[in-house]
């Protein structure tokens, strides 16, 4: 008579499937996609592209394997599993959800779309006409509806996609922390345009640096913060983003603009928090879907804490600045402040990537408010641009003239990524309150900058949040955290306090 597995039998088992999807994702999404982001030849692309359109489909197979359904079905039963399978088979849950309620058929006509109204989004960003891609968008809105009814939901499709990117966001959620912070950053917006930055304009071309010494700045700050090049790298591509095979294994890559240092050095400081949270992860955790980041929005938090609150601090500039004077010889900004204020200027722009700290929280609140109203039916398709441009108007007091620099400028619809930006704005709360959380331990976060007490701003991270990889879902984690949900009240209060010093407000 067979005897039937037991339960330490089926654990390896199901960790031996999940081994092998992570190999093919170690190949997919990091060999093969950070050399087609670096060093590719230009003619290995289509020959690229069909090896990783293969390793693609048989990811998506591995997901759907019955075994695997089987075995996740096992423990997904037990009410006493070890605390780390019960987070392993949320996560192989989470994925199996999302890839097998939708049919097949209808997953592989999605694909198809996607490949096609990406091409169409550039030809039609290029000719400055957005009636050449509305067709696709509105395809791909009501593929996006039709997902969120296979995934579920209790009060609006938009929390399904939503969720994908954020277990357990909501639109009721989302509302709430939006009105807070949209107000609040319209008025200071308005306040700080009517003051003028104190210092002026500086002079142009006092930011030219050449590209040799944006390389040893980049890799000065990378090491300062705690990046280890034992088990990391530094690159250069066309498009700046962070790869991780495994904590051993993480690949920064970052741009320059040889007319602007600054562009290079938040690209390196944005990546490089990523990179730091990547390293950080308990290798113990690999081969169990938890050896990854919680979530989307929780590595953007540790980019945004060291782009943007670390990045753009007064202590930060008191430390980096004369170490830059010898790292960089050709520098020719002579004043420690007028680095520090030229890097936290508000100025409206129609671009998002081109957006200051401050304006960028109301381009992301643009896009949350256009795509929750496509997926609710209450916005169509060929009212956007007309209502994008309005919002523009009414929000940042600009106006788009085209279609290029309004309802175009971005891929993440074209490309499926449709619940992504809400994303943009919980990554800033979660920064703000780390970087909370973090002072109230350690003391205050312009001291500890000043006197280069990097590796204990390191420390408390890894310790409070990246060695957890993907065992607790973004909120558990945020609230082990910091001892409280996700509020935006520390993002306030440290938006507020800044651009009070930056630009000489009278404090209130």
């Amino acid at each position: 008579m067979r005897r039937c597995a037991s339960d330490a039998q089926k654990l390896e088992q199901l960790r031996r499937l999940i081994r092998e999807i992570e190999y093919l994702k170690y190949t997919l999404n990091s060999t093969l996609y950070w050399d087609k982001m670096t060093y590719m030849p230009e003619k290995g692309l289509t020959y690229r592209s069909e090896v990783m359109s293969f390793l693609g489909a048989q990811l998506y197979e591995r997901f759907r394997s019955p075994e695997l359904r089987s075995l996740v079905d096992h423990f997904a039963r037990q009410k006493d599993a070890p605390p780390q399978v019960s987070a392993m088979v949320r996560r192989v849950e989470s994925n199996y959800i999302y890839i097998n309620k939708i049919p097949q058929a209808e997953y592989q006509a999605y694909i198809a779309l996607i490949a096609k109204a990406e091409q169409v989004w550039e030809q039609a960003r290029e000719a400055n006409d957005f009636q050449r891609f509305a067709p696709y968008l509105e395809r791909i809105v009501d593929t996006f509806r039709a997902f969120a009814g296979y995934w579920g939901y209790e009060a609006e499709p938009y929390d399904a996609l939503m969720s994908f990117y954020e277990p357990g966001t909501t639109v009721q959620q989302m509302d709430r922390l939006a009105d807070e912070l949209k107000h609040f950053v319209i008025d200071l917006f308005q306040t700080l345009q009517a003051r003028g930055m104190p210092c002026g304009e500086p002079a142009e071309g006092r930011f030219r640096l050449p590209l040799e010494e944006q390389r040893a700045l980049s890799q000065y700050v990378l090491e300062t913060i705690g990046f280890d090049f034992a088990s990391g790298r530094l690159d250069e591509g066309s498009h700046p983003t962070t790869l991780a095979a495994s904590p051993g294994d993480v690949r920064v890559i970052t741009s320059y603009q040889a007319e602007d240092f600054r562009s290079g050095l938040f690209n390196t400081l944005h990546e490089g928090g990523m990179g730091l949270y990547e390293q950080d992860i308990d290798p113990a955790l690999l081969g169990m879907l938890l050896g990854e980041v919680a979530s989307f929005a929780t590595e953007l938090a540790e980019a945004r804490l060291y782009e943007n609150i670390i990045g753009r601090s007064a202590g930060f500039w008191e430390y980096l600045f004369p170490r830059m004077q010898q790292l960089c010889p050709s520098l020719a900004v002579d004043e420690r402040e007028t680095l520090f204020q030229s890097v936290n200027q508000v100025r409206p722009t129609l671009i998002r990537n081109n957006a200051d700290e401050l304006t960028y929280i109301l381009h992301i609140l643009i896009r949350y408010e256009v795509e929750k109203d496509l997926i609710r039916g209450t916005l169509s398709v060929a009212e956007l641009p007309q209502v994008w441009r309005q919002k523009y108007t009414d929000y940042l007091g600009i106006t788009p003239r085209n279609d290029r620099e309004g309802v175009l400028q971005d891929i993440q619809w074209a490309a499926g990524y449709m619940g992504y930006f809400p994303g943009y704005l919980t990554s800033n709360l979660m920064a703000a309150q780390f970087a909370a959380a973090l002072e109230r331990e350690l003391g205050p976060l312009r001291h500890l900058l000043a006197a280069g007490r990097f590796r204990e701003i390191h420390q408390w991270l890894a310790t409070r949040i990246h060695r957890f990889g993907a065992i607790y879902p973004p909120g558990e984690l945020v609230k082990r955290a910091t001892g409280e949900p996700l509020r935006s009240t520390y993002f306030i209060n440290y938006l507020r306090e800044k651009y009070t010093e930056v630009y000489q407000l009278k404090k209130q």
